[in-house]
């Protein structure tokens, strides 16, 4: 039996919430779960949508790169 283990070089992950600080959190989190895996930012892009009634959505896209 062969077990073979290949490093994620790349990864894309995307985050949406209600309130900003609740996006903020979520991709602290994440961010602290992908260095366990020799991860860390590379680029980061979000956005606010406001719906009809006032609502925001807040979203990011968030790429992380294997640190060289």
């Amino acid at each position: 039996m062969n077990i073979s283990f290949d490093l994620i070089e790349d990864k894309v992950e995307f985050f949406e919430a209600d309130r900003l600080s609740t996006l903020e959190k979520k991709i602290d989190e994440q961010i602290h779960h992908n260095k366990a895996i020799m991860l860390q930012v590379h680029h980061v892009q979000h956005n606010v949508s406001i719906y009809e009634d006032g609502r925001r959505l807040y979203t990011a896209v968030v790429h992380f790169k294997a640190k060289k």
